[in-house]
């Protein structure tokens, strides 16, 4: 049986949603309801669209000009298992994987779920930690609070400890 996911929408070409071109898939459902949230029609864990794997990497794959995919929210290490699979296929044409999470990269990992474990291990920039009103700032890039961090995966998992990604802000 082909893998699904619960969507709330997609774009399938933002520039504010990390580096370069990219697709972004809007998953349906999250438990933070982060006040201030730019997508709160996510929230619901009913509603949104049921969608295939296949049909959604078929989408990405009819624009040559994408640099990546990107996982946003709702939140989605609620639906670890359907997205791995898809960052696979995306891994395999060459194109990159970022995931935005309410959760912070420390507590994802102390959960020891393994569909967790492996969603990480096909991200390569990952977003995470709560929307904050009271951190919210316009002029980040890919993130709307100052508390969130941009996170190298790779090289997070080559030395270890958590290696935030050089952004041009930090300039």
């Amino acid at each position: 049986m082909e893998s699904e996911l619960k969507v709330c929408g997609i774009e399938p070409e933002s520039i504010v949603d990390g580096k370069g071109i990219r697709f972004v898939v809007f998953v349906q459902g999250c438990p933070h309801h982060c006040p201030g949230c730019h997508n709160p029609q996510s929230h619901p864990f009913e509603g949104g669209t049921v969608c295939k794997i296949h049909d959604l990497f078929e989408k990405i794959r009819e624009n040559p000009l994408l640099k990546g995919v990107t996982f946003s929210g709702g939140e989605p290490f609620c639906q670890p298992g359907p997205l791995t699979e898809l960052a696979r296929l995306v891994h395999s044409t060459g194109l990159d994987v970022t995931t935005y999470t309410g959760y912070l990269y420390e507590n994802l990992v102390a959960m020891q779920r393994p569909e967790i474990d492996a969603l990480l291990e096909q991200t390569d920039l990952l977003v995470d930690g709560p929307f904050l009103q009271e951190e919210k700032d316009l002029t980040l890039r890919f993130r709307g609070s100052r508390n969130q961090r941009v996170i190298d995966m790779a090289e997070t998992r080559r030395r270890g400890i958590i290696v935030l990604e050089k952004l041009e802000e930090d300039n």
